[in-house]
């Protein structure tokens, strides 16, 4: 499985705060079936990382782990917010693109609709570039009417949804909401969004086994996110989950 949303550089944001600590994430993460983390740090007010520090941070997890003899690949990336977007010199914007693709890593607003979500979306692809919107099922909008993402999607947006929504360990709106956008086709990719120890830990395999249908599973962690990878376009026709396939 490839997790195109991690947190796993230490000491940069609220993700992992020590190099064991990133380590200890990306074990379980190899240990789960995972090949490759993205290494997405929040790139936002609050957390203003710069594509340096990210590359930097990059190369030297990399560095580490391959002494540590830890068998996952580390990816360059960003969880781009947006006000950021609005701020950041085109050159760096694309630094943060996941594996220094065509695909950028936008977070989704946790509350609200902005009018610059629309706008961000059709400025990036006009710009060449995919957005990836990270986490929507945990908007209360989104929880409201999951296919008012069917916009984005249509206007050249992917979706990533979080692991521990579709198995349950946030909350009941965030994993019913996750499952109906399953349904609706309009999920493109499975992550971690893991931030270390707790709730968003390491970890695809359980959600997808809950997911309950192995074809689509590896389509959300494997198929998709390695073409991701890449910067080569997804299939025309998303899998969609059928009701009720859904595991217990």
């Amino acid at each position: 499985m490839i997790d195109l949303h991690a947190h796993i550089l230490p000491g940069i944001d609220d993700g992992a705060r020590t190099l064991e600590e990133a380590r200890e994430l990306a074990r379980r993460s190899a240990a789960d079936g995972v090949r490759a983390i993205a290494a997405t740090p929040h790139v936002r007010a609050d957390y203003p990382t710069g594509a340096t520090q990210m590359e930097q941070g990059v190369a030297a997890l990399r560095a580490d782990f391959a002494a540590e003899l830890i068998p996952v690949e580390v990816l360059t990336g960003g969880e781009v917010d947006l006000q950021a977007l609005a701020d950041l010199p085109p050159d760096d914007l694309r630094r943060f693109t996941l594996a220094g693709g065509s695909y950028l890593l936008l977070e989704f607003p946790y509350r609200g609709w902005p009018l610059a979500l629309d706008t961000a979306v059709h400025a990036l692809c006009a710009d060449g570039l995919t957005p990836l919107l990270g986490h929507p099922e945990r908007n209360p909008e989104v929880q409201d009417r999951p296919d008012r993402i069917e916009a984005l999607v249509e206007a050249g947006a992917r979706v990533q949804v979080t692991a521990a929504s579709v198995d349950g360990r946030l909350d009941e709106a965030s994993r019913s909401t996750a499952f109906r956008l399953l349904e609706l086709g309009l999920v493109h990719a499975l992550a971690s969004d893991a931030h270390g120890r707790g709730i968003r830990a390491a970890g695809l395999a359980t959600a997808v086994r809950a997911i309950g249908d192995r074809a689509l599973g590896d389509y959300l962690t494997n198929e998709a996110p390695a073409a991701i990878v890449a910067g080569e376009p997804l299939p025309a026709r998303t899998p969609r989950l059928s009701p009720g396939t859904a595991s217990s």
